[in-house]
């Protein structure tokens, strides 16, 4: 490996192949500029396996050699390399290298240069702070797509197969459990061409973003790039580079905007900004000021109207499929079920997010070492809902950190906690930027800003106020306290924060060059119909209902309270008078009967429903978190039906015991001619299930809570009118139709068959039944009839929920 001398600035260092030399004004690089043509990133030289090379980051104002802008070089003896001009930017003279095998350089068309800041740019206002120059956060990135210094490099021989993934048979071994085993595989064709073949992988593999068919195959192109769990690999020439995220990721946000309304109401305006690697930067504002909004944009969840999300120079919207796994996101409400042990609520949670061939003791090994990083070991056996809130909110953290994600983003994580609680938060995030994460917080707390990297101010209407570092914020608005510029931002709601910020000092310093970019209107790519889930949909389906099965055990006010309620509605039915029961005869008579069904009918409505309709708005957080990283939407449907189901159909049966015991019976059935206590019994479990699942659509309709119970009440208080037993519903035009739409009406006419009930319920000088019901009628085809409406309305309102979970998903996941 050649030497390479480098002089710059009049100063000259020999570098050593074994490492890579950032170039840029980030203060942590190798190689730090002053000059404001030169961007956060700019560059790196590295030795590349054949050679010396110099590569361009995209760069602003680009990186030049003999007057060409040139994205990757090879350096040797004499070459000279201009950084943001092509004439007389800063300097860099390589001596000393020879480059055995040149490479051609790869050019981008000439970009003008600037040579600081845009014209016209408004001086400086008093008030506006006066502190030195710092560097500004990392620029802008565009296509072509680059990457820092490879970390590694494969050779691809002609017709040669390269396998890569976790099993060390694989001839590139990738230590990451979103890898599977056997991944995928490079084809080398003696035609010259190469191919990516995905080997049927459970996270699936991107190909400049896009998702490979699995089992799919795909030629590649030079520069072309290929996602695999944490790695990315680029095709260039005969080999393979290699780019491993570790966190040291860059990130920027460029003229985000979001409009609602049609277009007619800005909530968020022009925001740009760019965050360093391994930082840590908090997200400020009044109420109003567009911060919730801001973080859903910038995590993908509700892309911007107008503007980029760039995420290691790549467009968050478009590649969001690939790029979802590496980005954490901490709601402010718990995204864990908090009657759950830490360490079973983890384990589970790493099931549902880790490939199908990760084996359990990878998983449980995976959990260990987050229980330990984040210092819950002693609490892992504890209920979360005993925690305190700080450990709660690591426990939030905890879940996140499973996947390994680069950027982690927080909302409101301080929120109710007190002043210990706020700093112990606050100290977890920086260490986890210290180690190598960078994260993003919304608080309202401004007590421990001083934690921080860099702070972003949000204004009133959605702009920014102010962003760099926290020491220097206060100078810039010119007031003492937070609490002062809050104050300012209610009292003078009609100043334009933002032309103030971009006329200021601190614009130039911290964000001046990523306007440099003119907006433009977002694109995000859909990625519902080519979702790859790491479990398949039968394993996803076993892991939420243990652990909804597990939730449900742990709460035992809900287990009495479901115990409980078929035994009041039972008793309640018993205390109805009825000489005769609810067997027909010659001379039998029974006008009580009706009644007796009709109390049965109503209350296994209400349990069905109670059951049901607090379960997916108490969900919806943990639902959408979950859903963004590759829960399938059926899947986690019918986990709910199949537990809930099972939970409702023995309340209908301890109901049906209890009501029919010291009744008399039909004689025989019409289905099961033997049992006909056990044909009734089934109408009112089927009942069940579809008041269980008409309370799941309440459930995925409703914004709050609060609003279940009173459209509870309201909907068995309009089953219990259309049954047909209070007062005559068939015949009359417009109620009789409104009434099949009721599962009351096809229950109570499913019981109504199996016991005669026109002929129970009719006077006893009747010889037959005068007007009789016909849904009532004492035939098997009456009662499949009813039967199958109770199973149709069941479906639809499955059909329902699905419709309306959508909603609550991240807005690119959706057709």
């Amino acid at each position: 490996m050649p030497e390479l001398v480098l002089e710059l600035n009049g100063q000259t260092w020999t570098l050593d192949p074994t490492r890579s030399y950032r170039i840029g004004r980030d203060p942590q690089g190798d190689l730090v500029l002053q000059d404001a043509r030169v961007s956060w990133h700019h560059a790196t030289i590295r030795w590349a396996g054949q050679g010396w090379v110099v590569e361009d980051h995209g760069s602003t104002n680009g990186t030049y050699a003999q007057g060409r802008r040139i994205q990757q070089l090879p350096l040797a003896g004499g070459t000279v390399v201009h950084l943001g001009n092509a004439t007389d930017g800063p300097r860099m003279n390589f001596s000393g290298a020879a480059v055995p095998s040149p490479q051609q350089a790869t050019y981008q068309a000439p970009a003008p240069a600037m040579a600081g800041p845009p014209p016209g740019t408004p001086p400086q206002q008093p008030g506006f702070g006066g502190h030195p120059a710092a560097p500004a956060g990392p620029p802008p990135q565009g296509s072509p797509v680059t990457f820092g210094g490879a970390t590694s490099l494969h050779d691809l021989a002609v017709g040669q197969v390269t396998r890569i993934g976790r099993a060390l048979e694989n001839e590139l071994v990738v230590s990451d459990l979103q890898v599977s085993r056997f991944h995928a595989e490079f084809l080398a064709h003696r035609d010259g061409r190469f191919e990516i073949h995905d080997l049927g992988s459970h996270n699936g593999t991107y190909v400049n973003g896009q998702l490979l068919p699995r089992n799919g195959r795909q030629y590649l192109g030079q520069n072309d790039t290929v996602g695999i769990g944490h790695s990315t690999f680029r095709l260039v020439g005969s080999q393979l580079q290699e780019f491993v995220d570790t966190g040291e990721v860059s990130f920027s946000a460029r003229h985000l905007t979001v409009k609602v309304n049609n277009d007619q109401l800005t909530i968020l305006n022009d925001v740009s900004f760019g965050v360093p690697e391994k930082s840590l930067i908090g997200v400020i504002g009044p109420s109003g000021s567009g911060k919730s909004t801001l973080l859903r944009a910038l995590t993908g969840y509700r892309p911007a109207t107008y503007g980029e999300v760039l995420y290691d120079h790549r467009n968050l919207y478009t590649h969001f499929a690939e790029l979802r796994h590496r980005i954490g996101l901490v709601p402010q409400d718990d995204i864990l079920h908090t009657a759950l042990p830490i360490r079973t609520a983890l384990r589970l949670a790493a099931k549902l997010r880790f490939p199908g061939d990760v084996g359990e003791a990878e998983r449980n090994a995976r959990v260990e070492e987050v229980l330990a990083e984040l210092k819950l070991s002693p609490h892992a056996t504890k209920r979360i809902s005993s925690l305190s809130g700080g450990q709660r909110k690591r426990v939030s953290v905890a879940l996140e950190l499973l996947t390994k994600p680069s950027l982690i983003f927080l909302d409101e994580p301080t929120s109710g906690l007190d002043p210990g609680m706020d700093r112990d938060v606050m100290q977890l995030l920086r260490g986890l930027a210290d180690d190598g994460r960078t994260v993003l917080v919304v608080t309202h707390s401004v007590a421990e800003l001083g934690l921080c990297d860099r702070v972003l101010v949000m204004a009133p209407g959605g702009g920014v106020a102010y962003f760099g570092p926290p020491d220097e914020a206060l100078n810039f608005f010119g007031y003492e306290t937070w609490a002062d510029v809050f104050s300012a931002f209610e009292e003078y709601r009609d100043f334009d924060w933002m032309s103030r910020w971009r006329g200021s000092q601190h614009y130039q310093m911290y964000a001046a060059d990523l306007d440099a970019v003119q907006p433009q209107a977002a694109q995000f790519q859909p990625m519902v119909m080519t979702q790859q889930k790491a479990q398949t949909w039968g394993s996803q389906v076993r892991t939420l209902m243990r652990r909804y099965a597990a939730v449900i055990m742990a709460d035992r006010g809900f287990l009495g309270l479901t115990l409980a309620l078929p035994i009041v509605l039972g008793l309640v039915s018993v205390v109805i008078p009825a000489d005769h029961g609810l067997g027909p005869g010659p001379q039998i008579r029974n006008g009580d009967a009706s009644i007796i069904l009709l109390v049965l009918v109503v209350g296994m409505c209400f349990s069905g429903a109670a059951n049901a309709v607090r379960e997916l708005i108490k969900e919806r957080v943990i639902y959408e978190r979950e859903r963004a990283v590759g829960l399938s939407r059926s899947a986690y449907l019918m986990s709910k039906v199949f537990v809930l189901g099972i939970v409702t159909m023995l309340q209908a049966g301890i109901m049906a015991a209890i009501g029919f015991a010291p009744r008399d019976m039909p004689p025989e059935g019409l289905v099961l001619a033997d049992a006909p206590a056990v044909e009734m019994t089934i109408v009112l479990m089927v009942l069940g299930l579809t008041s269980m699942m008409i309370g799941l659509v309440i459930s995925a309709l409703v914004r709050t809570s609060e609003m279940t119970m009173p459209l509870l009440v309201m909907i068995s208080v309009v089953q219990l009118v259309f049954t047909g037993a209070l007062f005559q519903v068939h015949g009359t035009l417009g109620v009789e139709q409104l009434a099949w739409l009721m599962p009351s009406r096809w229950a109570l006419g499913g019981l109504g068959s199996t016991t005669a009930l026109n002929w129970l319920t009719a006077p006893p000088n009747e010889l037959t039944p005068q007007d009789p019901d016909p849904l009532w009628t004492n035939d098997a085809g009456t009662w499949f009839l009813d039967v199958g409406m109770l199973l149709l309305l069941a479906v639809a309102c499955g059909f329902l929920v699905m419709r309306f979970l959508r909603r609550h998903e991240p807005e690119v996941m959706r057709k």
